[in-house]
């Protein structure tokens, strides 16, 4: 079935496959078939307030914003504005970028063979409009998807004038062109863009002598290459990342150039911790069941670490570092599984260990604190499962646990202990808080009833009702 013409396409950011593109094949036929021309501003505002409209969402996989971020860069794209999203790393910047391609036309009309992707009815390039004035309603048309119409760079201090705007091409003038022939234009990125996104992350990291060639695309909507009097005007959207400490540290965004972006958006970590925990369960790529609670003990973890002193703050704590934590337990489970011939894997609050062993050069601490890493996370994840034992095991009397363990043999358990030896190694008496401790915990099977039992125990170690020590095999023992 054909797709009518992209006028007509309501709410692109809802569509998860692609269709099929319009049957127009030559301008005179595009014509015919009522097509009307939109800029790249006008196709975003029309998508953007047409999905509104229907209460979709047109941020897909954008979490935390909703009250903050995202009504910001709504305004800023309604109004037709380039945007700079400044935020900490790991605040999801780059991902939003890559959403908005969502909010243009599903398919766009270019003149076939046009190295800019130019709209049939307005070329902008010298053999594109001559083509155009031969060929007349018979010019060739092609359909591009939104998909092609993004771009993206990332500044880097080797980029040069030729990467982002163009530069002469010197194949061409070996084909016999002059010199001064306009068509001997290597165009780069930022023209390529043309009737679509372009964005730049890391802005402040661009040279200050390469971010002025930028400043004609933002303002006039035109580039100039060398000495050409080739002026051509781009319909493009300018969207650009940067890091607060980049702004002031290691480069800036020269001042004609942030004046000339019409929003400068902050974002930041999740506020709550709900939103944290969904960005996890959201990005991580798990090998193995990782329960809610050991999830939520990371997101805690995270934001204890966001908000100590001795962290530096202005490098951040990505939310790469909670998404790398979750798939760090998550492959120490299915580690575990494998060696000892484990059906199921799933994490365990034993396996939060390795977070810190494997994830503590992920994180900056301020000058003064060497030698205190270990001790200062440490301290900051046992908090994170001490809170969620109040969260989640509140209220439960633990005594028959505590008094079992008192007069009974230790429980053991560690990366090699498997849960079903685990939970076997329960001492006699306890069936009831156990099963009162996995229904809380909604834990179903031997994997998730034995992290749920060691996340009691683990909190009955931090309340200091009941001892824990590690033998010379890494084993933890409760008791």
């Amino acid at each position: 079935m054909e797709q009518v013409p992209e006028e007509n396409f309501d709410n692109p950011a809802s569509q998860t496959t692609e269709t099929r593109h319009p049957s127009p094949r030559t301008v005179g036929e595009l014509r015919a078939s009522g097509h009307i021309q939109r800029t790249v501003r006008d196709e975003i505002r029309h998508n953007l307030l047409t999905a509104l409209r229907a209460g979709a969402d047109p941020w897909p996989g954008i979490v935390g914003f909703s009250g903050t971020v995202i009504p910001q860069l709504e305004r800023a794209l309604i109004a037709g504005h380039d945007v700079v999203m400044l935020g900490e790393r790991g605040q999801g910047k780059t991902r939003i970028l890559r959403t908005l391609v969502g909010l243009l036309d599903e398919w766009t009309p270019v003149i076939a063979g046009s190295e800019l992707g130019e709209h049939p009815y307005e070329p902008i390039t010298p053999a594109s409009i001559r083509r155009a004035a031969n060929l007349l309603d018979d010019l060739p048309i092609e359909w591009r998807h939104r998909s092609q119409r993004y771009s993206e760079k990332l500044a880097t201090p080797d980029t040069s004038v030729a990467d982002l705007v163009g530069d002469i091409d010197p194949m061409k003038v070996a084909e016999g062109r002059s010199l001064g022939d306009p068509e001997t234009i290597h165009f780069g990125l930022i023209p390529r863009a043309h009737r679509g996104i372009v964005a730049i992350n890391e802005l402040p990291d661009l040279a200050e002598r390469i971010q002025v060639s930028m400043l004609n695309v933002m303002e006039e909507r035109d580039i100039q290459v060398r000495g050409y009097t080739l002026r051509l005007p781009l319909d493009v959207l300018v969207m650009a990342s940067a890091n607060p400490e980049d702004y002031t540290n290691r480069g800036r965004i020269i001042t004609p150039l942030k004046d000339r972006f019409g929003a400068e958006i902050r974002t930041h970590y999740p506020l709550e911790l709900d939103d944290e925990v969904s960005v996890i369960e959201q990005e991580a790529d798990l090998t193995a069941t990782v329960p809610g609670f050991i999830t939520e003990i990371l997101a805690r973890f995270t934001r204890y670490l966001r908000d100590h002193p001795s962290i530096d703050q202005r490098s951040g704590v990505s939310a790469r570092f909670s998404i790398a934590g979750a798939e760090t337990v998550a492959a120490a489970a299915l580690h575990r599984a494998t060696v000892t011939g484990e059906d199921v894997p799933v994490a365990r609050i034993v396996d939060l260990e390795s977070v810190i062993e494997v994830l503590r050069g992920k994180i900056e601490f301020e000058s003064g604190e060497e030698g205190r890493e270990l001790e200062i996370l440490e301290h900051l994840l046992r908090k994170s499962v001490a809170d969620a034992v109040r969260a989640h095991l509140g209220g439960i009397d633990m005594a028959p646990l505590v008094d079992a363990l008192e007069n009974g043999e230790p429980v053991v358990t560690g990366d090699r202990v498997t849960a079903t030896d685990f939970l076997g190694s329960l001492p006699a008496g306890t069936d009831e808080v156990i099963e009162e401790i996995s229904t809380r915990l909604e834990a179903d099977v031997d994997g998730e009833r034995a992290s749920a039992v060691e996340l009691a125990l683990e909190g009955l170690f931090l309340a200091r009702r009941i001892g824990k020590e590690a033998d010379e095999e890494g084993q933890t023992i409760y008791g």
